[in-house]
């Protein structure tokens, strides 16, 4: 069996059952600032089970497409979202959860002008930008105890670009 797996670009129906994407897309839900800004509302479901929201800088290290995904992660206890600081592409996987353990992961390219917000407990890639910088501020859980589940994949996954998400 094949352990490819090709992206498709972010959609936020495709990308529902793991998480919120953020984008300006369609009207704004009001404009403020003397209607010279228009505000796209409550875009992100932020969902901690203890703790804080906080706001942390990410820098992580550009790879490259074909990339080789050989470990998944969640966060049991809040949600987690990444904020691109830059005009980049960037890779996001995810996976559905499959008795404890991640399922057939899916990958994606987020385009500039979105971000994602991983649900609470939603399998996902390491950040995974494709360009330098690797800068994005991070809005998750900040608060005692291990928030953090790590599976690595006995089979890796080979994800190319194109084509639709899935193996």
């Amino acid at each position: 069996m094949s352990r490819v797996i090709r992206t498709a670009p972010l959609s936020a129906t495709a990308f529902a059952p793991f998480g919120d994407v953020l984008e300006v897309a369609g009207a704004p839900d009001k404009l403020i600032n003397a209607g010279l800004c228009g505000r796209y509302h409550d875009r992100a479901r932020l969902d901690f089970a203890d703790g804080r929201a906080g706001i942390s800088i990410f820098d992580a290290v550009p790879r490259a497409l074909p990339y080789t995904l050989d470990l998944l992660e969640r966060h049991p206890d809040g949600s987690q979202c990444f904020v691109p600081m830059h005009g980049n592409d960037w890779l996001v996987t995810v996976a559905p959860d499959a008795g404890g353990a991640p399922g057939t992961p899916l990958a994606f390219i987020v385009g500039a002008g979105q971000a994602v917000n991983f649900h609470r407990g939603t399998w996902h890639g390491v950040l995974t930008p494709l360009h330098a910088p690797g800068l994005f501020a991070v809005i998750d859980r900040i608060g005692d105890g291990a928030n953090l589940q790590e599976h690595r994949l006995e089979a890796p996954y080979r994800i190319e670009l194109g084509g639709a998400a899935g193996p």
